[in-house]
């Protein structure tokens, strides 16, 4: 029985690149990676808020619950806005990529006002919650939830500082690579920011509201 080894003739003919050192990681993938891992230990700190408020969800002390003070028409408009606001953030990451400096920016200012947007109604639902009485020094469960839902709106404050830093780069220096690869870092961070909104929507807005 013979023993037969693809030659690089045969790996070219068949379309396989033959390198005999592919050397490192591109730059764009590392930082990707790296990020990542930056979003991980993130959910990991929502993780703990999470469970805080699961756990003191039902002591109220007496004062007000989830049912008597959330507004889910106002929480539907806020997730709307902030889902929509995703799609407009991935339209910008393809106008990136095509290097398109027009779309990208009609794309980002949708992106921001749709966030300052979410930012408006979650500040005044705070402001109502506080005038009402039911602040976060009320109860266990009030503290826990404008810790977890205030934690994730400094987090959208932040990426609309950074959407507007990326706007500003993109304006004055194009789509170099390393400006290329902050937007693929804002792009994960809103995607994330986006999935979390949608837990907190559920478990604290649903569940609270019929609880």
């Amino acid at each position: 029985m013979s023993v037969t080894t693809m030659t690089p003739d045969l790996h070219q003919a068949q379309g396989l690149e033959v390198t005999d050192n592919p050397g490192p990681a591109p730059k764009r993938i590392v930082t990707g990676y790296g990020f990542w891992i930056f979003i991980l230990s993130d959910m990991v700190m929502f993780s703990c808020f999470f469970a805080a408020f699961a756990v003191l969800s039902g002591e109220t002390a007496g004062g007000p619950h989830g049912a008597e003070l959330f507004n889910l028409k106002n929480v539907a408009i806020e997730t709307g806005c902030l889902l929509l606001s995703s799609f407009t953030c991935g339209m910008a990451s393809i106008a990136a990529d095509l290097r398109n400096r027009f779309w990208f920016q009609v794309a980002m200012a949708v992106t921001c006002a749709l966030g300052l947007a979410f930012l408006w109604i979650e500040f005044h639902e705070f402001a109502d919650l506080v005038a009402r009485g039911a602040g976060p020094s009320r109860s266990a469960f009030l503290s826990a939830f404008f810790t977890l839902v205030g934690c994730h709106g400094l987090h959208v404050s932040a990426g609309v500082l950074w959407l507007l830093t990326m706007m500003a780069q993109v304006f004055a220096k194009g789509f170099r690579a390393d400006i290329q690869r902050r937007i693929l870092c804002f792009a994960l961070f809103w995607h994330a920011l986006d999935i979390i909104w949608v837990a907190v929507f559920s478990v604290v807005y649903l569940l609270g509201s019929g609880a």
